[in-house]
């Protein structure tokens, strides 16, 4: 089937990850030395993709790019050409299904498969364009490693390394100063970042989306530290995390997006409502944001990227189009598009099991949840 494939083209789309030019430089290298393919790259994600703006892929300039951060590619999370915002002819704006454009480029350009890199709206497009012909395969892309059908995706290492640096280096200043200081970390609805990173940089509090808190559980926490002769603490917040009535802190909507709810604030308030409870302690607030996205990836996602990518390429060669490239166990596979969107779409993501081991791991060694 592979022997058919002449012409390949990538895009990446959604926020940047950590490790995505990793696999974008391991997939241009394996397709061009291992099977002779032509590689071409969208740019902007499918807004390159409609305006058929694009860039080749060689070996030589993809090969310093393997640590990275970001996308040569570039990215953005805002152009669903299935209901991409387009002029009216009068001077407005107004949504169509501009799809059928972005497949005649695909075949005006001699591509024969696509290659998508991109979380659950990017992916949710890709399944769109397979059930339109087009051969598609998915790379899974999403430092939260909330992806039910995957073990672990690339992003997520390194995002959770740069989080408990932040959390060590908070550390030694709330030491110095007796404070109790709230660290805000990205991961949307799911808490591995934060779990991971909290752990990781032992953190006293660590508040997830998946275990609702109290404030006051979380003071009676920092108490019982100041009791034991540790007077002070690093909360790892989630950005994500809801208290117990079920209050969330939005930054903003961005309406034009497929995932158009933006938090950030949350340790901000945690701190304001600490401060109320716990007048002994001076209670500060930092939020690094899109920090622990930035900057090279770590040498296990260099390794995880080099993974996918070979397995994205070995999908092409035995035709196996419309499936997402998977990690279980050791071994590499792939899942159908239908039924990775399928699950994202009824809620399955992979979350942070409240009752698992590593919560319980967490707690045995006195980490606080909030909940009790």
């Amino acid at each position: 089937m592979g022997s058919t494939v002449k012409k390949i083209a990538l895009l990446s789309g959604g926020g940047d990850c950590p490790g995505l030019n990793a696999v974008i430089r391991t997939i241009t290298k394996t397709a061009i030395s291992k099977y002779g393919y032509e590689v071409i790259g969208f740019v902007y994600g499918y807004r390159g993709l409609y305006h058929n703006n694009y860039v080749e892929l060689t070996e030589e300039s993809v090969e310093d790019i393997y640590k990275e951060g970001g996308t040569i590619l570039y990215s953005s999370n805002k152009d669903n050409l299935f209901d991409y915002l387009v002029d009216d002819g009068h001077g407005g704006k107004v949504k169509k299904d501009v799809s059928d454009v972005a497949v005649e480029n695909l075949k005006k350009d001699g591509v024969d498969v696509l290659v998508i890199l991109g979380g659950d709206g990017t992916l949710t497009s890709a399944r769109d364009f397979s059930r339109k012909g087009v051969n598609v395969i998915g790379v899974p892309k999403t430092m939260d490693n909330d992806l039910a059908s995957t073990d672990v995706t690339y992003g997520f290492i390194s995002a959770m390394s740069v989080g408990t640096e932040f959390i060590d280096r908070l550390q030694t200043t709330a030491k110095s100063h007796h404070r109790v200081i709230c660290c805000e970390l990205m991961g949307r609805d799911a808490g591995w970042i934060t779990l991971y990173a909290g752990l990781a940089g032992n953190a006293g509090v660590c508040l997830i989306p998946e275990i609702p808190f109290t404030i006051e559980n979380v003071a009676r926490a920092i108490k019982k530290r100041d009791e034991m002769g540790l007077p002070y603490t690093v909360v790892a917040v989630a950005e994500g995390a809801k208290y117990a009535d079920g209050t969330k802190v939005i930054g903003k909507i961005v309406e034009d997006s497929p995932d158009p709810v933006r938090y950030s604030g949350l340790a901000a308030k945690v701190a304001d409502d600490l401060e109320k409870v716990i007048p002994n302690h001076e209670v500060r607030s930092v939020n690094p944001g899109h920090i622990i996205r930035g900057g090279d990836i770590s040498a296990y996602d260099r390794i995880l990227s080099i993974r996918y990518g070979v397995a994205a390429v070995e999908l092409i060669n035995e035709g196996k189009f419309g499936n997402v490239v998977t990690i279980n166990g050791d071994k590499m596979g792939y899942t159908s598009l239908e039924e990775v969107i399928g699950a994202a779409k009824i809620g399955q993501q992979k979350h942070v099991d409240p009752n698992g081991e590593l919560v319980k791991a967490a707690k045995a060694i006195g980490v606080s949840f909030g909940d009790e």
